[in-house]
């Protein structure tokens, strides 16, 4: 089954109000109407940035989607600091990023904080681009796939196929984000297989054909085309090489060849 490739990129804590509007604008200039029917674009900023880069986006009329980089669960209350479903979606959201690995690292995010962010998503409207992946140690255990696929597993507890045929999943294993560190293509190429495989038992295996998988760690204009050509990765989810026009836009390109 043909799947339609993504780039998405995450700019992390990355980019005042000014540097995303001037960044969204460079992007938007080199966006060509051909490219709508080859492949899915995402920039997923910071909160502050999502209204700006959304307007830019639209005042341009470029298909281009915004994305959020994490969301709280219940939709309005006493949560200080959190963001909910409605407020991002009326920021212009499509999609939204759960369970990086720095959110689970970092602040302490566990599976079911996960799943309960992509039921919100789903509840909302949006699609959830939810992150699993490895931890060297796991990796160096021998223990990466059932890992991984218990993530899987966890985040989509209680999600019906129909669902979860509007997500992404992303494997990032987290001994390659930000080190400059790459898993090889086959490295990459066997947990995003073991992915499909585990979303096929939960799904079926239509919905699991169906469903994107994209590689995030440290996907670079230079390595992008050996990891693409395998056959169960659908594109990237890209950190630093998003920060600069000229290296996401030949990242975008690249899938679409």
């Amino acid at each position: 089954m043909a799947r339609k490739p993504m780039m998405a990129g995450n700019w992390k804590m990355n980019n005042a109000i000014g540097e995303a509007v001037v960044l969204t604008q460079e992007i938007s200039n080199n966006w060509r109407k051909d490219w709508e029917d080859k492949v899915d674009v995402v920039i997923c900023p910071p909160f502050v940035d999502l209204k700006p880069v959304k307007t830019v986006l639209e005042f341009d009329k470029t298909k281009i989607f915004v994305g959020a980089q994490n969301v709280y669960w219940e939709e309005a209350g006493a949560f200080t600091g959190e963001v909910s479903v409605p407020m991002i979606r009326e920021c212009g959201c499509d999609y939204c990023i759960v369970g990086h690995s720095e959110r689970r690292g970092l602040f302490g995010e566990t599976n079911e904080d996960v799943n309960k962010k992509v039921r919100a998503l789903l509840g909302g409207r949006l699609a959830p681009i939810v992150c699993v992946g490895e931890s060297l140690a796991v990796r160096d255990e021998g223990t990466t796939n059932e890992y991984v696929c218990a993530q899987v597993k966890a985040a989509f507890a209680g999600v019906d196929a129909d669902d979860a045929a509007k997500c992404v999943v992303a494997y990032e294993p987290v001994w390659a984000i930000g080190t400059g560190r790459t898993a090889t293509p086959e490295q990459a190429e066997e947990v995003c297989a073991a992915i499909r495989a585990q979303l096929a038992v939960l799904f079926g295996e239509e919905t699991a054909q169906a469903m994107r998988i994209l590689y995030g760690g440290s996907m670079n204009p230079g390595n992008v085309d050996v990891l693409v050509a395998e056959p169960d990765i659908d594109g990237g989810l890209i950190g630093g090489a998003s920060l600069k026009r000229d290296s996401f836009i030949q990242l975008v390109k690249a899938v679409m060849q």
